[in-house]
């Protein structure tokens, strides 16, 4: 069933949060459930499959991805910020709702909060009297669109930080962001949870231990159902309503997918920024924005295996979003709406090879209504549906979908299409030892399992007028409340857009010509190939470069092994200028974050400085012993 097709009344019950009428359908005598199965909560926050992240604060006038936590609040002054503007940008696109990081890992709290003075109070924005979250919430309330919100547990900036005086200040902001606000439909809580940092002046690494224990997730969870019962709980330690998919590249990592651990239902949530340079703005991303049909890829790989999408559009220092962000959103939006715009298989007759009830018979597929679903006998072990279609018709995507409320039951399916004059197999089921990772399997892939939602997009266009639905494998009695047919559009090409007024003149790499490398392997990071890299089995690290002549120079790139491994990615630096290769000046030395869970390029800018040789020392590294840079690029004039 295609989203347009769900029906006006319950698609605007959908997008608002409304209570669903399940009610009803109880009366009905069904199938019992099997397992765990989702709370209300659960089924209304799947069906909003996609709503945007907003990285927003300290970070995006630093340049950094994670900040140390003794960054100046002063720092903070976004002289253009709309929040109702974004908003409308969101729900234009089609997104459903948003999740504002109110507190990264720096600290710092873009509310007038009472835990710390590390917050917006002390920043020029509005005098001092400005609210990030409340613009955020009210504009959001003004368009009914769902709000939630991001607090980290790590904070490098408090000096309680790792002490027992922490879980005051950490509790005490989750109960201001759940009481001052209005309702929220998500909470996240990150999983980066501690090492070295600002601390109230101690500069030094602290490690709590074991996270759950520490912050006492189990209390952190019932205070929230206190606050708002309704409110989704990300992370926690797994004692939440939903967990991380995987990956910050927007894939749920494995398919097939169960939403079961132990005895509760967990859904899943794939995360990644719509720009290739990280969470937060940085200056001259404008060229590293994701394509639309990059962003398709994304969806089919997260919403299309179970779990839901949260894509980061990251304004700029004045409070914007980056213009050639929002054109790639827009396209994106489009081409998911014109995907989602019909199905060919509504109101299509069907023939079943067996069911529970005249409640439950075939025709509950192709209806339209979301709630009913066809069931079998149980005595049926490899129950089939026929369908035939209202007319022929040309697709080359299949979505399918499980009464959930029920529990998730199937292993795997097997779909057919009657093609001149024959059973021709369209989607092949799939087996319990293969699994799908990454982006396998965007185009055919195998029938594994179905739960909230599964998306197949064929290796080929497909036109019959009759189709067959095979349960192959499955835990209990299947109950599929949807068979669509859908078919992919042509990439929506993102609008043509001028350069954001707040992007400054890009420097560019410095073409090497010439130039001489002094350290074992070091010239690997300047041959343009990611597969390659300088590597040192010790750390610290350095190595020189000569370039051979002066050159104004004004920052550098860093790209960690892209190889799946993460054994000496740098994850502190320090480099050094020097115009005669004796007197050496340090221009930037800092962190590298978030290394292990996005892997991207991450550009420094520093003050220009004619130059001709260039130092760069690895001064702390991940796993192992060893040091390592897949590429570096050094920018200036």
């Amino acid at each position: 069933m295609a989203c347009c097709n769900i029906g006006k009344g319950l698609l605007l019950a959908l997008l608002c949060g409304s209570t669903l009428a399940w009610g009803a359908k109880d009366k009905v005598k069904g199938p019992k459930a099997y397992g765990p199965v989702p709370t209300e909560q659960q089924v209304k926050w799947l069906r909003m499959e996609w709503y945007a992240f907003v990285h927003f604060g300290l970070n995006t006038y630093t340049g950094n991805e994670w900040g140390f936590g003794d960054e100046s609040p002063a720092l903070f002054n976004p002289s253009e910020f709309d929040a109702e503007e974004i908003v409308k940008t969101f729900k234009a696109a089609g997104m459903n709702g948003m999740i504002y990081t109110a507190k990264h890992h720096d600290g710092f709290c873009t509310w007038p909060t009472r835990s710390t003075s590390h917050n917006i109070t002390k920043s020029p924005w509005k005098g001092g009297k400005g609210d990030v979250v409340r613009e955020f919430s009210d504009a959001c309330k003004k368009h009914d669109f769902p709000f939630g919100t991001y607090l980290s547990p790590w904070d490098r900036n408090c000096g309680e930080f790792g002490r027992p005086g922490y879980l005051k200040v950490y509790y005490k902001q989750i109960e201001e962001l759940l009481t001052k606000y209005g309702p929220i439909f998500e909470i996240w809580f990150d999983g980066a949870i501690g090492g070295d940092g600002y601390y109230g002046g101690a500069r030094e690494k602290r490690d709590i231990g074991e996270a759950d224990k520490y912050y006492n997730y189990a209390q952190v969870v019932r205070n929230i159902r206190k606050l708002q019962k309704n409110c989704i709980i990300w992370g926690a330690c797994g004692r939440g309503d939903v967990t991380w998919g995987g990956s910050e590249k927007g894939f749920v990592k494995q398919y097939p997918l169960w939403n079961v651990q132990g005895n509760r239902w967990i859904s899943l949530e794939a995360d990644t920024p719509i720009n290739h340079r990280g969470w937060f703005w940085h200056q001259n991303q404008a060229g590293d924005v994701k394509k639309p049909e990059h962003l398709m890829d994304v969806y089919l790989s997260s919403v299309g295996r179970g779990g839901n999408l949260i894509l980061n559009v990251a304004p700029n220092k004045n409070g914007r979003l980056d213009p050639a962000d929002v054109a790639s959103l827009n396209a994106f939006g489009e081409m998911r709406r014109k995907l989602l715009s019909r199905d060919y298989a509504l109101r299509g007759k069907g023939k079943a090879s067996s069911t529970y009830g005249k409640s439950f018979d075939a025709g509950k597929l192709t209806d339209g209504d979301i709630e009913s679903y066809w069931c079998p006998k149980e005595s049926d072990k490899s129950p089939s549906v026929e369908i035939e279609l209202t007319k022929s018709c040309t697709f080359d995507v299949v979505r399918l979908r499980e009464q959930i409320r029920l529990g998730q039951r199937v292993e795997a399916f097997q779909v057919d299409a009657w093609v001149d004059s024959d059973w021709k197999t369209i989607i092949q089921p799939g087996n319990p030892n293969e699994v799908e990772g990454n982006f396998d399997g965007i185009r055919g892939g195998k029938g594994h399992t179905i739960g909230n939602q599964v998306l197949r997009w064929l290796p080929e266009p497909v036109t019959t007028r009759k189709l067959r639905l095979t349960i192959t494998r499955s835990k209990a009695t299947p109950c599929i409340s949807e068979f669509s047919l859908l078919c992919m559009p042509g990439v929506v090409q993102p609008e043509s857009v001028e350069s954001d007024a707040e992007e400054e003149p890009a420097e560019k790499p410095l073409r090497k010509s010439g130039w001489k490398f002094r350290g074992k392997t070091s010239s690997l990071a300047f041959d343009g190939k990611e597969e390659t890299m300088w590597q040192s089995d010790k750390c610290p690290a350095r190595f020189v470069v000569d370039l051979k002549q002066e050159h104004e120079i004004s920052g550098f790139s860093y790209l960690p092994r892209q190889d799946g491994q993460t054994e000496g990615m740098t994850s502190r630096y320090r480099v050094e200028l020097s115009a005669d290769g004796k007197k050496w000046k340090k221009v930037s030395e800092g962190e590298f974050g978030n290394l292990r869970a996005n892997p991207v390029e991450q550009i420094i800018n520093f003050s220009p400085v004619e130059a001709r040789y260039f130092r760069f020392t690895s001064t702390a590294a991940l796993d192992g012993e060893g040091s390592s840079a897949a590429e570096i690029r050094i920018y200036g004039k």
